[in-house]
């Protein structure tokens, strides 16, 4: 009895290790299975997945900026960085000096001020103006150009002209404007690219100054006689 006695402890201590590792065993492959299971899951779902949209390489960076409401155009490279004459600079300006720190308008300032038009532009409340650069002026003869800066009430009626009694966004700038000078401007096209009264392309548009939205166009608007 003393032999038996000691032989079944042993015994139960060996058959225990073989259950304690059985169980082991089977939760190893349950989990194994759990764990296949989530990655085919996860698998399945980052497959299934929508696809996050691919830039479009069609896409017009200057129609981009001016759909967001920012200065759009080729010209608008020429602006400088920083200071008064940055877009930002400008944005804190009436417009007529706004324009006057603006490489592009140095004509255009010189008009205005021939023509006693500053203080009315500075004043005027939400206007949009189309600002003919320095070479817009140039393409005029140089008689031609002479003789309206030399005729105060023809230089007026010109500069009037190109200036609209409201401001105008991108996305109303297309269609007919009556202007300070009474006839209106015809815009035609879509961002970025617009033409006024058929031939003045926009080259920097949308810029904005304290109290005016302006278009910078290559060539100077005339009013019908």
């Amino acid at each position: 009895m003393t032999a038996i006695q000691h032989r079944t402890p042993l015994a139960a201590l060996l058959v225990a290790g073989v259950l304690a590792a059985s169980l082991t065993a089977c939760g190893g492959d349950d989990a194994g299975k759990a764990s296949d299971t989530a990655g085919g899951a996860s698998a399945k779902a980052a497959a299934t997945a929508p696809a996050s949209p691919a830039a479009d390489p069609m896409a017009d960076p200057a129609a981009d900026k001016a759909s967001a409401g920012q200065p759009f155009g080729a010209a608008c490279a020429a602006v400088p960085k920083d200071g008064a004459g940055s877009f930002a600079g400008m944005a804190a300006d009436p417009v007529a000096t706004a324009a006057s720190h603006n490489p592009l308008l140095s004509t255009l300032v010189s008009a205005v001020t021939k023509a006693g038009l500053v203080d009315t532009l500075n004043s005027a409340k939400d206007i949009t103006v189309f600002a003919p650069t320095d070479d817009a002026f140039a393409k005029l003869p140089k008689k031609d150009l002479d003789a309206v800066l030399a005729d105060k009430d023809k230089l007026t009626r010109i500069l009037t002209y190109h200036v609209v009694p409201q401001r105008l966004s991108p996305s109303t700038l297309t269609g007919a404007h009556k202007t300070l000078e009474t006839h209106e401007v015809t815009a035609t096209g879509s961002a970025p690219d617009f033409t006024v009264n058929g031939a003045a392309k926009v080259l920097c548009g949308n810029v904005q100054t304290a109290n005016a939205t302006v278009y910078i166009v290559d060539t100077v608007l005339m009013p019908a006689s």
